[in-house]
């Protein structure tokens, strides 16, 4: 077959679920390419993470006996099926980021927060869903994708497969501090990082003290090393907002 991808949002970080269905498809004995609008495919696959609030969908032309279109900027119910979501992704589409693996080791997460989707199309249990060794082969760096890593009951193991890796580890979508024990910090302590990213999205919540307490356990000293991300203007005041921040 003649398989066509198509990266709906650009290609400023790499697509996930296009790059395992390129290695899917390629282990198939399929030939794999970006879509181009003046070739005809046999199926073309079109991905899209963000909605129209931050990227728009593809208008251009598609000559396919088969499209097939997934993605939360399309709908929360698409999913891969079992034998794709667990093949290495395919690094090669994107050899600017060379050198980095993506991946998830559990999805889901507890807190349900109002402006997130994860709680309705992963659950609000954070599982574990796949070992370090299905997406990483030695690459120097790990970004990982999960959204709620702390609150997955097998954390100490998952961690445990970053601490042995030696990569520098991005936990790209922000550790919940409420969630840092001390021998949870202990686990993170072992963990080769560049940055420590927490979040602190509900003004409601005071998560001072539990702050001070991290600040105390970690080896990560420097605070320019530990960033905060915090959201704003999302049923907040203004001083609520400088206060977080």
């Amino acid at each position: 077959m003649k398989i066509g991808l198509r990266d709906v949002d650009g290609h400023r970080f790499p697509n996930l679920c296009l790059m395992k269905l390129s290695a899917y498809h390629k282990a198939r004995g399929d030939t794999v390419e970006w879509h181009d609008g003046r070739k005809h495919y046999d199926l073309v696959y079109m991905s899209r993470v963000f909605t129209d609030t931050y990227s728009k969908d593809y208008t251009g032309t598609v000559h396919a006996d088969m499209v097939i279109r997934g993605g939360t900027g399309y709908g929360l119910d698409s999913k891969l099926p079992d034998e794709v979501e667990h093949t290495c992704p395919d690094y090669s589409l994107y050899p600017q980021f060379a050198g980095t693996a993506y991946g998830f080791l559990s999805r889901g997460c507890p807190r349900g927060c109002g402006f997130c989707i994860v709680g309705e199309k992963e659950g609000r249990r954070s599982v574990a869903v796949a070992d370090l060794s299905e997406f990483w082969h030695g690459e120097k760096e790990i970004k990982l994708l999960d959204a709620n890593l702390l609150a997955c009951p097998d954390w100490e193991r998952l961690l445990g497969q970053l601490s042995e890796s030696g990569a520098n580890v991005d936990f790209t979508q922000g550790l919940d501090v409420r969630l840092a024990t001390p021998e949870k910090v202990e686990a993170l302590n072992r963990v080769k990082t560049k940055m420590l990213h927490f979040a602190w999205d509900n003004p409601k919540d005071d998560l001072t003290p539990h702050f001070r307490r991290f600040a105390g356990l970690t080896s990560i000293q420097d605070s320019r090393k530990r960033r905060v991300y915090v959201l704003t203007n999302f049923g907040s005041t203004q001083e609520e907002d400088l206060y977080r921040i």
